[in-house]
């Protein structure tokens, strides 16, 4: 595909935000445990923010908020769960099939369970929780998909044998013919208007 003058130059993820209800363990294993540098913290009297690097601009981020209970869970990942609605685990990258292997050696060196190594064809994973219950996840690509043009034919890649009807577009024709609008939470637009700032509907 060639490139257009408004393509989008995504560099990965800036940071995921998650939530945990006790900062000074999460940093243990975070920093620690998996080796993923505490690289910045902020806070306020409402909340702690650190951010952990897991990649070159790349972090995941916890937020510990003050005085506010938590009702919390654990699930597993790709194990359907009614409190976990839009988010199921967190996959971290890792370059190769010994890397994963270290890091299964690693996290059962600190105590922590940890699965066998699982293919999944075109990704090989482990995967275990961090203290706050997140489901987790190392993976490599054996059939790295990503910085090349997607091929929507390449069964390697695209084995659902009944997609969706936007993978059948870009199967089809290269293209998706409509997209989706969204909307912001009505808290988020409560909170800039106390803030001064309004926007159009």
């Amino acid at each position: 595909m060639a490139e257009t003058p408004d393509q989008v130059h995504w560099r990965g993820v800036h940071h995921l935000a998650l939530v945990t209800a006790d900062m000074d363990a999460t940093v243990r294993f975070w920093h620690d445990v998996l080796g993923a540098r505490l690289v910045a913290t902020l806070a306020v009297p409402a909340f702690k923010h650190y951010f952990f690097d897991v990649a070159p601009g790349n972090t995941v981020a916890f937020f510990e908020y003050a005085d506010q209970p938590l009702d919390s869970f654990a699930k597993p990942a790709g194990v359907p769960y009614a409190r976990a609605a839009q988010f199921d685990h967190l996959a971290l990258h890792l370059p190769d099939e010994e890397a994963l292997h270290r890091m299964r050696d690693r996290l059962k060196a600190h105590g922590c369970e940890v699965t066998d190594v699982i293919d999944h064809g075109f990704l090989r994973s482990i995967y275990f929780s961090d203290p706050n219950g997140i489901a987790l996840e190392a993976s490599w690509w054996t059939l790295d998909p990503t910085g090349r043009p997607a091929d929507h034919s390449d069964e390697r890649l695209f084995a659902d044998p009944d997609p969706v009807p936007a993978v059948r577009e870009l199967r089809e024709e290269g293209r998706l013919r409509h997209t989706v609008a969204t909307r912001l939470v009505d808290g988020v637009i409560e909170d800039l208007r106390r803030e001064g700032i309004t926007l159009e509907r």
